[in-house]
């Protein structure tokens, strides 16, 4: 179903909505000045209760960007970040664009194997890192050559004054500073490279097509790929969540940077969009409940973007200690499938709509979401964003279409997205087609009305006896069963060709496997072939840090011990 020409869907947007932005013509590093000049005193970050204006976040930057220029760091350079949600974290990202730079984003959870690949694969030479993971760097073979290593002390941005503004425990202000640094000898203070003052102003900006941004992503297989953003998709998108959120004000949003900005929702949600409305962004380096309604009380959030499982715990906690949470209006959730009971949950605590969106590190990464609007349908990832198109293909052919309702591969468009992989031409050939089109791996349906729902990742499709069997259609059925918390479901291949359908449940405490009574469970739901062969239990199901199952690491730890 190609929509090229027919647009059903955005007669559901909500009123206000376009269905085309103005494209952006200038560079990330320009939308950050001009926010910083129309904001002025405005709070842009809040870190603990310590504030900071756009105009003192502004000569940061310029500091920082001076600072990196020092150290060597020219226009089409990479540099790679590995830092939580912090001050120092926004400063870094605007400096490195301001001089032309190419932000590289990592994981801190990562251990040294993990950064080290992508290293070789980016090969940037300066790196802004958390304290804390510089003894990872230290462990990089001498092929991986790093000219200089930024270190980030958290404990610097946190409040000086006594009375933290957030009232917590001491036991719990305790906890959560000694988490926050550790020892760096060696490297470069952050500190002291905002010690040389600004960067001139005729320093040339980057174009509005030049690189900003390399985002790892593995997808369902093989190695990390580099996701190429230009500043163009990264400000596309920012003004596509402008036009979605229609109706937030400029100086007026305050934003709970939750998700990590080192993948690409948070990079988006915070970094440009947050920005682009100069808005506050309340940081947190992860999610921690306690540390979310302290900062309610001071700073209530109005844009409160997540994955379901911090929605959940952010709500049973505020019922639980009877604080509120009616200022959120704007609520996204991402990553995984929203179950009914959170979006009733959350939406009898908060003050506004909790809508599911859609999107891919290849495309900025926001492509289809609800509305903010009763035309929302749950069950659903919403329908494209402004200036999006979508098409749904013939899973083995691309060039053909499917009829109108039936499942196949979902195909999006826009200024969204990306430009390619980093020096992967292959893969890039693969992903995105002639005239723009982006494969996405998922395989979808679409109503009459352009509303889509994803029945399962194309790649994770299990093959038994020559039907394709979801992954996420058995999952759903075990965790119906009360002794099941969370289950994965993945393929075994067969000598004789074909997959066997493997199970891991993550089990209710207090439950036991019985693996038999699973099954004739899912015999009552599911058609015979769909229904899992072997069933494993996990004390913990392998997870993202934005909560979502790892499939493929699940698989990689039940397979041997079958």
């Amino acid at each position: 179903m190609e929509n090229s020409e027919q647009r059903p869907w955005v007669k559901n947007y909500q009123p206000g909505v376009p269905a085309e932005i103005e494209l952006p013509s200038t560079s990330l590093s320009e939308m950050f000045e001009f926010s910083v000049a129309m904001a002025g005193d405005a709070p842009a970050l809040e870190f603990f209760g310590r504030r900071t204006s756009y105009g003192d976040l502004g000569g940061k930057v310029e500091r920082a960007a001076e600072g990196l220029r020092r150290l060597g760091v020219r226009s089409g350079d990479r540099v790679a970040l590995i830092l939580p949600n912090c001050p120092q974290h926004v400063i870094a990202f605007y400096a490195v664009l301001r001089l032309g730079a190419v932000v590289v984003e990592h994981n801190p959870l990562y251990t040294s194997r993990e950064l080290r690949h992508q290293f070789e694969d980016h090969q940037a030479r300066i790196v802004i890192a958390w304290d804390k993971v510089v003894p990872a760097l230290r462990e990089f073979p001498a092929d991986v050559q790093l000219d200089a290593i930024v270190s980030v002390n958290l404990l610097d941005a946190f409040p000086r004054i006594k009375a933290l503004a957030l009232k917590l425990p001491l036991k719990k202000l305790r906890e959560t500073r000694a988490a926050l640094t550790g020892p760096a000898p060696g490297t470069t203070p952050f500190a002291d490279l905002m010690s040389h003052g600004r960067i001139d102003a005729a320093h040339p900006h980057p174009g509005v097509h030049e690189l900003a941004a390399i985002q790892y992503t593995s997808g369902t297989t093989g190695n990390p790929k580099g996701v190429m953003l230009s500043h163009y998709n990264l400000h596309a998108n920012a003004l596509q969540g402008e036009a979605w959120m229609h109706g937030a004000q400029e100086r007026k949003e305050i934003l709970y940077a939750i998700l990590p900005m080192f993948h690409a929702f948070g990079m988006t949600l915070y970094l440009t969009f947050g920005i682009r409305k100069q808005g506050l962004l309340v940081l947190f380096p992860k999610f921690d409940p306690d540390l979310v309604l302290a900062a309610m009380k001071k700073s209530p959030a109005t844009v409160y973007c997540a994955v379901p499982p911090i929605y959940e715990r952010t709500a049973m906690a505020a019922k639980e200690k009877g604080v509120s949470l009616r200022s959120t209006k704007y609520c996204i959730s991402g990553a995984m499938n929203l179950p009914d009971h959170v979006v009733e949950l959350w939406e009898s605590v908060s003050g506004g709509l909790l809508v599911e969106g859609y999107g891919m590190t290849e495309s900025s990464p926001v492509a289809l979401g609800n509305p903010f609007h009763p035309s929302r349908r749950a069950g659903t990832i919403g329908v494209p964003f402004p200036s999006t198109l979508m098409k749904v293909v013939e899973l083995e052919d691309p060039d053909t279409e499917v009829e109108p309702g039936e499942p196949g591969e979902l195909l999006i468009k826009g200024p969204q997205v990306f430009t390619g992989y980093w020096r992967n031409p292959e893969e890039t050939a693969k992903t995105l087609l002639p005239g723009g089109w982006l494969r996405t791996g998922d395989v979808v349906t679409v109503d009459a009305d352009g509303f889509t729902k994803i029945v399962d990742r194309s790649k994770e499709l299990i093959i038994t006896g020559g039907f394709n069997v979801s992954p996420t259609e058995v999952e759903s059925v075990l965790r119906l069963h009360p002794s099941v918390k969370d289950a994965a479901v993945f393929g075994r291949p067969l000598e004789r060709g074909g997959e066997m359908v493997i199970a891991a449940v993550e089990l209710e405490p207090g439950s036991e496997l019985d693996e038999d009574a699973l099954r004739e469970h899912c015999r009552g739901l599911l058609a015979e072939y769909k229904v899992p062969r072997r069933i494993v239990a996990l004390d913990d199901l392998p997870r993202s840090m934005l909560g979502k199952i790892l499939r493929k690491a699940v698989r990689e730890q039940v397979l041997p011990a079958l």
